[in-house]
């Protein structure tokens, strides 16, 4: 199935935060995982108005994921 370019970013922002969140040591290694959490919000936000229904309910669980684990940083 085809995605729409925008959902395939947010996607990648997110796997991206993921991946900067679990090695991230330094302040300055902190600060780019929020940056990068500040990216993947907005990319998500913007593929939602762009996706199908079945590609809103992953975005959704992505946007819940993504709390999830910013919860487990602070």
């Amino acid at each position: 199935m085809e995605h729409h370019p925008s959902f395939q970013e947010a996607r990648e922002s997110v796997a991206r935060f993921e991946l900067l969140s679990l090695v991230a040591e330094t302040e300055i290694q902190q600060e780019a995982v929020l940056k990068e959490l500040q990216r993947a919000k907005v990319a998500l936000h913007s593929a939602f108005t762009h996706s199908t229904p079945a590609e809103q309910d992953q975005l959704v669980q992505m946007q819940e994921h993504l709390q999830k684990m910013y919860q487990e940083e602070l």
